[in-house]
């Protein structure tokens, strides 16, 4: 006999089953669509981008963010799923959908979400963004003075750069690279009667917006381009222009096992995807049918792939008006503060050795500075003369890292340097390639990594003579080598002489630059191999201890089954289980019989939630709970396609504090949203007011204060 329960699909009526068996008769709706999920977080960055109480060019940034989440979202993940139709693939995904059902479901939610950014943008941030002193004009709301003013940017500034492209026999439908923004344009010769469509690529050089004399008025580029376009097609009669924006697939399809010389390889790949197969038309909401319809036939792309705007195209252009030098618009400037373990007297430089001989040190960013800790760390170890060698992972770095700056001048100084540039870093391809190049002309011995996977880790390690034996020093984080993102993204790290943590990172550097089967480490859980299996057993041993249990995990996004499933085995058995999850989570909370007691938040704020924290136990057991940091989300691609690290922390006050970082997360009720059993995020009433972000930053400068004054 079966019973319906309450995600619609008929499950044995056994209230003694226990273990996988139990949870997959749940059946593919115990699951939610992973790419539905990433749209679901581009709503999350909606709601804050019509949220009136922030900021207004935070608000304005939001909808720049959700527009690239849209970008990416397009050239990777549609794209994909493109691929499997086009080869017959009728595989169902873990939820049960096919791939071409997943894309006439995706199709659906992003004209939803799109409508919603149009409206937003509109009919909210317009207008208060002109109250603010800042307009948007058309050309022609310009004055004759104004119109002058225009003239002479546009033949001094733009008309040079500007290349007509008529389409014709004698010239075929020009190449459009991705994500370039264009005019089409409707030409006729008045005395023949001939007509053509031309394209007007708007150069991605040049400022997004053409700024008034008064400072307060702004034209975008392409309108002013628009407005001249008797200039570039002189003696015709210009019909109806349309924006447009073409998307392209950028997956790289690099096969390494062919590639001799895999940077030159993926160089070649580079060029290839500005001109990949075409994946969505964006197009200027009311456009002709004649320039939409050759649009979509050239590009090869059917109606499905079109998305008609009512805002202007290329809303990723308002980073460009979140720069501006508008404090009172902005959310109060944060100045990370010195982590207090890494204080020193004013003018002095703290010996961080000594310190790291002492004791761990736990950074947290943006709250504390990453400059005066991680980078402070590596610009010791290269200008040290008892360091030997430095061994370093850059997945993506700022463009001018002080990091790669300090490891050149290390290898110049004859230091052994190693460092694991991954070349495969989507959309950070091209630049690392610049740093792999930049660092082996310095000497630095630069490795791409291990063949079939991407080097996600985030590792450091420092090799120094002390006396007659060699010592490591070592940092294992959550987030990039990169000054600009530990900034604005929420990271931790751990910095330690360990001798068992520190020689595991030494033998994982042995396996990325050498070539064995390392598959057994002491302390960390290294992907693949260890990571998945030791995440696992450790839910495992929580399910076992029932509602004595606990499990709580911060990540970016959830997404694996066979993980999805061990939470919702330990549900069953009655373990509390917290998840915050800032993006994708495929899990479906509070499903009676399956998943009553695990809730699933996202936090989405100031600043960009990143870290990974995993905590097993309870406070009050004997020893506290186990808790681990690392670069890894419980996500396919990160346990079996990545190398990834993630350490334990044993030391009793780091292991508070990170265990109270994950509680300030769930008293949270300012920037969360909450998922329902019906897949629904609902964004959380303020009862409280608590901020995590909020509270952090308060802590931070009581600690710097506290410090100080001792």
């Amino acid at each position: 006999m079966t019973v319906e329960n309450s995600i619609g699909t008929d499950v044995p009526e056994t209230p003694s089953a226990v273990g996988r068996a139990a949870v997959e008769a749940f059946g593919p709706q115990r699951f939610s669509n992973r790419e539905l999920s990433r749209l679901d977080f581009g709503g999350r960055l909606l709601d804050l981008a019509e949220d009136s109480s922030l900021a207004l060019l935070e608000r304005v940034k939001f909808v720049a963010i959700f527009a690239e989440l849209l970008d990416e979202f397009f050239q990777v993940r549609v794209t994909g799923l493109e691929d499997q139709v086009a080869a017959g693939i009728r595989t169902r995904s873990a939820d049960g959908l096919r791939p071409g059902e997943q894309l006439a479901a995706i199709r659906e939610r992003v004209i939803e979400l799109t409508h919603r950014q149009d409206r937003t943008f509109l009919d909210q941030l317009v207008p208060s963004l002109a109250e603010a002193g800042i307009h948007f004009s058309d050309v022609a709301d310009l004055d004759e003075d104004d119109r002058v003013f225009l003239d002479d940017v546009f033949e001094r500034q733009i008309f040079p750069v500007l290349t007509p492209l008529s389409v014709d026999p004698g010239h075929p439908f020009p190449n459009i690279s991705n994500l370039s923004l264009n005019l089409a344009v409707q030409v006729e010769d008045p005395v023949s009667g001939e007509r053509r469509i031309a394209r007007v690529k708007v150069p991605p050089i040049l400022p997004r917006f053409v700024v008034m004399p008064d400072g307060e008025r702004f034209v975008a580029l392409e309108k002013v381009i628009a407005a001249h376009l008797d200039q570039l097609f002189p003696g015709m009669t210009i019909g109806q222009h349309e924006a447009f924006r073409v998307t392209r697939n950028v997956d790289l399809t690099l096969e390494e096992d062919e590639a001799d010389d895999l940077l030159v390889a993926i160089e070649l790949e580079l060029r290839r995807q500005r001109f990949g197969r075409a994946v969505r038309l964006e197009i200027t909401h009311g456009a002709s049918s004649e320039i939409r319809d050759l649009l979509a036939r050239e590009l090869d792309l059917s109606e499905d792939a079109v998305y008609a705007l009512e805002a202007p195209v290329a809303l990723g252009g308002l980073w460009a008006l979140h720069a501006l030098d508008r404090p009172d618009l902005h959310a109060e400037r944060w100045t990370p503060v010195v982590p207090p373990a890494l204080r020193s007297p004013e003018g002095e430089h703290p010996d961080l050795f000594a310190i790291l001989r002492r004791q761990d040190v736990l950074v947290h960013h943006p709250y504390e500075s990453f400059g005066a800790s991680v980078e402070a760390f590596i610009e010791q170890a290269a200008n040290d003369p008892d360091v030997l060698g430095i061994k370093q992972t850059l997945y993506r770095t700022s463009g001018d890292s002080p990091i790669v700056a300090s490891l050149i001048r290390a290898a110049e100084a004859g230091k052994q340097v190693a460092a694991l540039v991954e070349l495969k870093a989507r959309f950070d391809e091209a630049a690392n390639i610049g740093w792999a190049k930049t660092l082996e002309d310095a000497g630095v011995h630069v490795v791409y990594g291990v063949m079939g996977f991407k080097t996600h880790s985030k590792t450091a390690l420092v090799l120094r003579r002390e006396g007659d034996e060699i010592r490591r020093y070592c940092h294992i984080g959550t987030g990039n080598y990169n000054s600009k993102t530990a900034r604005v993204y929420e990271d931790v790290g751990l910095l330690t002489a360990d001798p068992n943590l520190a020689a595991d990172v030494g033998d994982l550097f042995n396996f990325l630059t050498g070539f064995s089967r390392q598959g057994t480490f002491r302390e960390l859980l290294v992907s693949p191999g260890s990571l998945r299996s030791g995440l696992i057993a450790r839910i495992d041993h929580e399910r076992d201890r029932g509602p004595e249990g606990r499990i709580v995990m911060k990540a970016n996004g959830l997404t694996d089954p066979e993980m999805i499933d061990s939470l919702y085995e330990a549900s069953q058995a009655g373990v509390p289980i917290d998840l915050a999850i800032r993006g994708m989570c495929c899990l479906r909370p509070g499903i009676p019989g399956l998943s009553e007691t695990i809730s699933v938040r996202s936090v989405v704020g100031e600043f960009l939630e990143h870290s990974r924290i995993y905590s097993f136990g309870r406070p009050e057991d004997d020893g506290g709970p186990s808790v681990f940091i690392g670069s890894a989300d419980p996500m396919e691609r990160n346990l079996d396609r990545r190398i990834e690290a993630v350490t334990p922390v044993y030391d009793p006050r780091l292991r508070d504090r990170l265990l109270e970082v994950l509680e300030l997360t769930f008293e949270d009720d300012t920037n969360t949203w909450l998922l329902g059993p019906d897949r629904r995020w609902r964004r959380l009433m303020h009862a409280t007011g608590i901020s995590v972000q909020a509270t952090l930053k308060a802590m931070a400068l009581a600690e710097s204060r506290i410090r100080l004054e001792a």
